[in-house]
C-alpha cells in the first residue's frame, strides 16, 4: 500500500531524512522504533507532505504523492495523528470530530459518522458535548484518534500515541489499534515504548541518524535485546 523510497528531508540547512526505504502492505501494523532524533516524526511528516522540502518517493496506492498538497493525500486516503495531538481549544468533542469530516468530500454522513465514533470511543460518546480541551491526556488522544478515523482513511499513521498517558488508557488505545487492524485499518507506527509497539506490530524499521538501519518482524525484534539496546535504549 506504501512504499517510500530514497526520502530525504531537510528542515532549513538541517538535513535530517538521509534515505529512507520502508513498504506497509495493506492490513499490516508496521512501526518505527529508534531514539529521539533518529527521524521517526519527520518520516510520518513527510509522508503526510507537511515537510516544504523532501526528495525521494513516496508511493501510496499506486500514486506517487511526493509535491502533492496535504489536502490531496488525505483524500487519497492517508490519516494522521501527530504527537501533540492538536485538539482545537473551545471547541466540544463533538465539532473536533467535525473538523474530521471536512475533508472527507461528503463521503459520509455526519451523524453516522460521529456514532460511529462513538461507538469505537465509549468514553467519547459521553462527552461529545464537554470542551474538548478539559478532557484528560488519554481522553484528548482518543479524540485525535477519532478525528482521523472519522474520515475512513486506509492508513493511518500514529505518532507516539502512548506519549504522557495513563497506562490503563494505553492499553485500551493498543487494543484499539489491534481491533482497527483486524477490521481493516492499515496502520503505520511511531511509539517510544519500544515493548508495547512490538508487541501489536507485524514488522518493524530502526531508524537511526535519518537512515534505515535494521528491519525485521516485531517477533524477531522483541526477541532481539542487543539490537534494541543499540539503537533504541535510552
Amino acid at each position: 500500500m506504501l512504499t517510500v523510497e530514497g526520502l530525504q528531508a531537510w528542515y532549513g540547512s538541517s538535513h535530517v531524512l538521509q534515505g529512507i526505504d520502508l513498504e506497509v502492505a495493506r492490513g499490516e501494523i508496521v512501526c518505527l522504533i529508534g531514539r529521539n532524533g533518529a527521524g521517526k516524526t519527520t518520516t510520518l511528516r513527510s509522508v503526510m507532505g507537511l515537510v516544504a522540502r523532501v526528495r525521494g518517493r513516496v508511493v501510496f496506492d499506486g500514486a506517487d504523492l511526493v509535491g502533492r498538497p496535504v489536502h490531496a493525500r488525505h483524500a487519497r486516503g492517508l490519516g494522521y495523528v501527530p504527537e501533540e495531538r492538536r485538539i482545537v481549544q473551545g471547541l466540544s468533542v463533538r465539532d473536533n470530530l467535525r473538523l474530521g469530516l471536512l475533508a472527507a468530500g461528503g463521503r459520509r454522513r455526519e451523524a453516522d459518522a460521529i456514532a460511529a465514533m462513538a461507538e469505537i470511543f465509549p468514553r467519547l460518546a459521553e462527552r461529545l458535548d464537554q470542551s474538548a480541551i478539559t478532557m484528560s491526556g488519554g481522553e484528548q488522544q482518543m479524540l485525535a484518534i477519532a478525528r482521523a478515523l472519522i474520515s475512513g482513511p486506509r492508513l493511518l499513521m500514529l505518532d507516539e500515541p502512548s506519549e504522557g498517558i495513563m497506562p490503563l488508557l494505553v492499553d485500551e488505545m493498543f487494543d484499539l489499534l489491534r481491533r482497527l487492524r483486524e477490521e481493516g485499518t492499515t496502520i503505520l507506527l511511531v511509539e517510544q515504548n519500544v515493548e508495547l509497539a512490538l508487541g501489536i506490530a507485524d514488522r518493524a524499521y530502526i531508524l537511526d541518524q535519518g537512515t534505515v538501519v535494521h528491519h525485521d518482524t516485531a517477533a524477531a525484534l522483541l526477541a532481539d535485546a542487543a539490537i534494541q539496546e543499540r539503537y533504541c535504549a535510552v
